[in-house]
């Protein structure tokens, strides 16, 4: 009877060990994703930026532009008068 018992509570401690080392496992797979994760997010976020930096380089040369034919043409329209 005894025999059965050890048994019993050898694969219940086995069973136990293998669930502490898998959930160890899974969390420190969890550990690395939010990681990497993190590092694309802030990759991202830098992409983002420099995006927002040239659009607004070409938002300011755009204006100026039209504002340079709005100028001529106002110049053009007065001559004709």
């Amino acid at each position: 009877m005894i025999e059965i018992y050890a048994a019993v509570l050898g694969a219940s401690i086995g069973i136990a060990g293998m669930s502490v080392s898998g959930f160890s496992r899974r969390t420190s797979e969890s550990r690395e994703a939010v990681i990497r994760l993190t590092a694309a997010v802030e990759s991202i976020a830098g992409k983002l930026e420099e995006l927002h930096q040239d659009m607004k380089e070409d938002r300011r040369t755009i204006y100026t532009r039209l504002n340079e034919h709005a100028n001529r043409i106002t110049l053009l329209e007065s001559k004709d008068r």
